[in-house]
């Protein structure tokens, strides 16, 4: 299993669109995700209810796991996403 642990950039949370992007991308893997707080559970990453129910706030650490194939690349995508204003620029 891999993980990363991202802090969210100032002014960002995981609010709708970035939310929206960061399941997007994850559900395209066949990897099983999760993202959580440091020390908490963590939630299916591939679902939009889950993710905005964590309630993530800008400068907050979250947790992201990935296992299966290609673990350390979607992780690296994902990454991308969270500490990118907005989202990203998809």
């Amino acid at each position: 299993m891999a993980e990363i642990t991202v802090t969210l950039p100032p002014g960002v949370g995981l609010h709708a669109r970035p939310a929206a992007l960061f399941v997007g991308a994850a559900a395209k893997s066949s990897c099983d995700v999760t993202i959580g707080r440091p020390g908490e559970p963590g939630v299916n990453a591939k679902s939009i209810l889950g993710v905005m129910g964590l309630g993530a706030k800008a400068g907050e650490e979250m947790v992201v796991t990935a296992e299966g194939d290609g673990a350390d690349e979607l992780l690296a995508s994902l990454k991308e996403i969270l500490e990118t204003p907005e989202g990203g620029h998809a």
